[in-house]
């Protein structure tokens, strides 16, 4: 059963300031953030997991990693070398397969708040957290919509188990 006008945003903060960031997660109506990358480490100011938190935290957001959803490292060294996205979904997915507690406790979390996947990645449609949210999705999840710096992409193609 899909969660009722909830929505699961998902936002890459790669090209933006922490400030920018979270103004716009703020205008997205964002009052969860569950950061999946497997290290919560950034080389961009305010982004490595405790600053992060604590400008997520003075936000009035809440923050929370969730490190079991970041890409395992054989996938992503994999991919570093021969850049193939279709070949990196497949592994992930599979890794996601063998998740479906934690797939199933993020889609129960998500319905109860406003949530965002935060990940680095600018473009969702390259980056992880785009196959975790179609994922929570499929199990019964709230709708998935892509915040970019300044539009909204809703996810057309996820649809919960009849």
């Amino acid at each position: 059963m899909r969660a009722n006008g909830m929505t699961l945003f998902t936002f890459g903060y790669e090209g933006l300031s922490i400030g920018a960031f979270i103004s716009r997660l703020k205008a997205a109506g964002v009052r969860t953030v569950f950061d999946i990358r497997q290290l919560p480490l950034s080389r961009k100011k305010g982004f490595s997991k405790t600053a992060f938190g604590i400008a997520l935290h003075d936000a009035g957001i809440v923050y929370a990693h969730l490190p079991i959803f970041g890409c395992p490292r054989p996938i992503r060294d994999r991919y570093k070398v021969d850049q193939n996205w279709k070949a990196y979904e497949k592994a992930f997915d599979a890794y996601l397969g063998e998740q479906s507690d934690a797939v199933a406790e993020l889609a129960r979390l998500a319905a109860k708040t406003t949530a965002c996947l935060v990940c680095f990645e600018a473009d969702f449609r390259l980056c992880h957290r785009s196959l975790v949210a179609r994922a929570t999705a499929r199990v019964g999840g709230p709708r998935v919509t892509h915040l970019t710096a300044k539009k909204e992409i809703v996810e057309l193609t996820t649809r919960a188990a009849a």
